[in-house]
């Protein structure tokens, strides 16, 4: 057993997760070290290493461990008066509501420094609770148990079929896990063509381009507004074989193009990635990959407390679990919805058991995140006329 611990520790170190999980002033967190073995195991039908897909993006911006604040910085786990939570303020509307938040008017010069000195006299619960009303991505560590992949089966299945150039991949979603999901099958022989509105582009095309390019190499690219009224949009959602979305559920409803409203398609497979799932109660929490694992309770361990574990690691676990549950789904024969919680993927990895106390870590090299291979194929764009062949082509032939 303990021969097997040390392999286990050596990956881990090796992966650039050591060098990204702890406190930065002590040695790395090695207790969560058999979360990437399980990783490697659900990467292995795609051909990739899971250390560089987790660990890739950190290697790409120079990124190390930072205890309590994500190695992005955009998140911060905070000691409550009963326990901890995650807050990420990433986004400069996450920033405005902390007034709100808060329930002051006072000026607010230092956001972060301000929600600590607060939150040592509220509950966890509650300060979430609050922030949940006020769109905030936010959690209470440990608080999310459910289930990380729910299916629906929603149209008739068609036989069993592998991934290859005949089939056809919508990807609507933007940042990591989704993108990743469409890069993974793409990296199996699909065709994939990545849905940008010209409104509201992909929001990591503001970030470092190699990791826009790393996850989205390769697909082919339409500029289509996300509302029903593009019929081209409509059209191609309606012979893909797999569409894959990482809204909240009422923004595709509110454009018309949510999977109840499609055509039905047998064997097609629809995902959907959120936060906490797509129930009424949670659909509608804002998530990232930070305060997610926090949420499942994936973190690690300091002497002072709890430490995020190695990078937004919610987002590429997700990402690499939606796309194994698409390749299960095809086996099946398709005609279903996947629910793909960010949290419930946390969690199933946060019940592996950790690495033993005792495992002795003595002369273990400790290496950096390493830079994944970016792709340089030229982006290829697609227009509503290159589209609409498609669509003809493809109607009347969904198995």
């Amino acid at each position: 057993m303990m021969g097997d611990a040390m392999d286990v520790a050596r990956r881990w170190a090796g992966s650039g997760m050591a060098f990204l999980t702890g406190d930065p002033d002590i040695a790395p967190d090695f207790t969560r070290a058999p979360v990437l073995d399980a990783a490697a195991q659900t990467a292995a039908p795609f051909g990739v290493e899971a250390g560089v897909l987790i660990a890739g993006r950190a290697g790409l911006a120079g990124y190390t461990r930072a205890g309590r604040t994500s190695a992005g910085g955009g998140t911060r786990m905070i000691r409550c008066r009963d326990g901890w939570c995650a807050f990420t303020l990433a986004r400069p509307t996450d920033v405005d509501m902390l007034g709100a938040l808060l329930e002051t008017d006072e000026s607010i010069v230092d956001p972060w420094r301000m929600l600590i000195d607060v939150a040592g006299d509220r509950t966890a619960e509650g300060l979430v609770e609050r922030g949940r009303l006020l769109g905030l991505p936010c959690s209470v560590l440990a608080s999310h148990a459910g289930e990380a992949v729910v299916r629906q089966q929603l149209w008739p299945t068609c036989a069993p079929r592998p991934v290859g150039a005949d089939l056809l991949v919508v990807d609507l979603s933007a940042m990591w896990a989704g993108p990743l999901c469409g890069q993974l099958l793409r990296g199996l022989g699909a065709t994939v063509i990545k849905v940008e509105s010209p409104d509201r582009p992909d929001g990591a095309r503001y970030g470092n381009p190699d990791f826009f390019k790393w996850m989205n190499g390769g697909k082919l690219f339409f500029s289509s507004p996300l509302t029903d009224q593009s019929a081209a949009l409509a059209g191609l959602l309606d012979v893909a074989d797999v569409v894959i979305e990482a809204s909240r559920p009422r923004a595709l409803e509110q454009a018309g193009l949510n999977a109840s409203t499609r055509v039905p398609r047998p064997g097609r497979v629809w995902v959907k990635i959120t936060g906490y799932g797509s129930g009424p109660d949670t659909g509608g929490r804002v998530a990232f990959g930070d305060d997610a694992a926090v949420a499942g309770g994936l973190v690690g361990a300091s002497p002072g407390g709890p430490v995020f574990c190695a990078d937004a690691i919610a987002d590429p676990l997700t990402g690499l679990e939606a796309a194994r549950a698409v390749l299960e789904a095809l086996s099946r024969g398709g005609g279903e919805i996947l629910d793909i919680a960010m949290a419930g993927v946390a969690a199933r990895y946060a019940a592996i058991p950790p690495l033993p106390p005792d495992t002795d870590l003595t002369d273990i090299a400790v290496q950096p995140p390493p830079t994944p291979q970016i792709s340089r194929i030229a982006r290829d764009v697609v227009d509503t006329h290159w589209i609409t062949q498609l669509i003809d082509n493809r109607r009347g032939n969904p198995c």
